[in-house]
């Protein structure tokens, strides 16, 4: 079987090799393609071996660094081209005005983030040895540029390759413990493993071995972590606390509308208000998704009225909105909100989306750009001051985040004050029925197992859910469907997971680890000249 397995492997290697320029560049591209097919919603996992592997084999056999540097570049293109196409949705919202703007869109994302690949590839190149010592450098490399993706030019970690692992609720419990960082690097290096088949010796099938060890060795963890009988899991819940999540599921172009805002508005309030479902107990809090009351409803007054005779006695509406922020005598500022109303109309509490999107919520450098930001209104949104714990009242503690502030691992909570929840209001309506709403929930699902707390997630046209500190859905609505959920609020974990402790320090230290030991290999064993 290991021999019919590796001639073939040696096979394709062949024909890789006998690539030309441009043939080898088209390859890299749909290999980069192949791999996000792996990725939520698709979840075809086994995707990632010839993906990396022929990577792999494509880097190893470039006769240049630079030419190394233009596949990678290539390569990763693919990845975040077939990554990221559900962007150019939002610019059809308004398509007189952004459609022009769908080319550079899918070109700038694909290209732009895929100098990581490039970068990737030519670190891969530089460093001699065999497939195997190679492996090892693509796996910590891999995984290292995607911590920085996470933080420069405001970052954006999405679709980090351990995303794969939401497929299974036992596989996702490595990121309590290593981070979805972490389980990229594994998984990687499982991937690309096999481009080392093809040598002589037992080092190559020992690497291959032992990292897929790893992988049974981590679904072994979640396997105990998730077991009652070994490793306790909590059902609790938080006592006296119901939950109502509203999901209109109204569309981006009626949204806005000024003339709609009454229709939408009491389509809301019909939900926050409908008899729960199987005559189970009244809600507590009723929470509405982003910009859900798409004017400043704090200074309507009619407005607060109508949404505090729906509030439940001693009880909250939380909804996003925007929010004027400036003070008397300022340029006039707005805030993209959540705000907390009680009974009586009153306003408890906010939060200001602090981690804005660039050219959906502000454009950067907005003094030499001709470019108007997507999202509706003049002028873009003003970030608030960070991560924090709210106090709301009748909850627990909580991490407010709004939209996609919540795909940054170790970068969603106050690290002075533990919540004991997330909760994250969100508008996917602007990308339809792609895999972004998707890719989006699982994101936040990873968060909620690598921080040991609950999610609740609120989203316009969905997915909207309840989410266990385990990742696990309790209670979801698809996307696309209009309704509420009506559940309770799970309890966070008593003893956070590693991850939670120790912050993205650990996972980027495992991939300098594993990019100094494929550099060791690399000079123990050097390549065989190849013929």
């Amino acid at each position: 079987m290991r021999t019919v397995l590796v001639r073939g492997l040696s096979r394709v290697h062949t024909w890789v090799r006998g690539l030309g320029r441009w043939q080898a560049r088209a390859l890299a591209f749909v290999l980069g393609a192949l791999a996000v097919l792996a990725m939520p919603p698709t979840y075809q996992i086994y995707l990632l071996i010839p993906a990396f592997s022929g990577f792999l084999w494509l880097i190893g056999n470039a006769s240049s660094r630079w030419r190394a540097f233009v596949l990678g570049w290539w390569f990763g293109a693919g990845f975040f081209g077939a990554s990221l196409y559900w962007v150019s949705f939002a610019l059809l919202v308004e398509a007189d005005k952004f459609a022009w703007l769908i080319p550079i869109s899918m070109f700038g994302f694909a290209f732009g983030l895929g100098l990581f690949g490039a970068v990737n590839a030519w670190v891969v190149q530089v460093i001699p040895g065999t497939f195997s010592a190679k492996a090892l450098v693509l796996a910590g490399s891999w995984t290292l540029l995607e911590w920085v993706r996470s933080w420069i030019f405001t970052g954006l970690p999405w679709n980090p390759v351990g995303s794969v692992w939401a497929v299974s609720a036992e596989m996702m419990q490595g990121a309590a413990y290593v981070g979805v960082f972490g389980q990229s690097l594994l998984t990687v290096l499982v991937a690309a493993s096999f481009a080392a088949l093809i040598e002589p010796g037992r080092s190559a099938r020992l690497l291959t071995g032992f990292s897929l060890l790893g992988l049974v060795f981590m679904w072994g963890v979640g396997e105990q972590r998730l077991a009652p009988g070994l490793i306790p899991v909590s059902t609790a819940v938080v006592p006296d606390v119901r939950l109502r999540l509203i999901q209109p599921n109204i569309s981006q172009r009626e949204k806005w509308k000024p003339e709609l805002r009454e229709r939408n508005m009491f389509a809301q309030i019909d939900l926050a208000t409908a008899p729960p479902k199987n005559g189970g107990p009244p809600p507590t809090h009723i929470i509405w998704a982003e910009t859900a009351a798409p004017f400043f409803i704090e200074n309507q007054a009619q407005w607060r009225k109508v949404v505090a005779s729906t509030t439940p006695p001693g009880g909250l509406t939380i909804l996003g909105a925007p929010r004027a922020v400036s003070a008397q005598g300022e340029p006039f500022k707005v805030a993209n909100s959540l705000l907390a109303f009680d009974s009586d109309g009153a306003l408890t509490a906010h939060y200001d989306k602090f981690h804005l999107v660039p050219f959906g919520e502000y454009v950067p450098f907005a003094d030499w750009l001709p470019l108007d930001k997507i999202t509706q209104g003049q002028g873009g949104f003003t970030p608030g001051a960070g991560p924090r714990t709210l106090m709301l009242k009748g909850l627990p503690p909580v991490a407010p985040l709004i939209c996609y502030e919540v795909i940054f691992p170790h970068a969603i909570t106050d690290p002075l004050q533990r919540p004991q929840w997330i909760l994250n209001l969100t508008n996917d309506a602007w990308y339809g029925k792609t895999a972004g709403p998707h890719q989006h929930f699982v994101s936040a699902r990873l968060r909620a197992v690598e921080e040991g707390l609950p999610l609740v997630r609120v989203a316009f046209t969905g997915i909207s859910a309840i989410v266990d500190a385990y990742g696990r859905v309790r209670e979801s609505l698809p996307l696309s469907e209009k309704g509420f959920i009506d559940g309770d609020l799970p309890v966070a974990l008593d003893h956070p997971g590693l991850y939670a402790q120790l912050g993205n320090g650990l996972p980027v230290g495992l991939s300098i680890a594993m990019l100094l030991g494929g550099i060791f290999v690399g000079r123990r064993r050097p390549a065989q000249k190849r013929v």
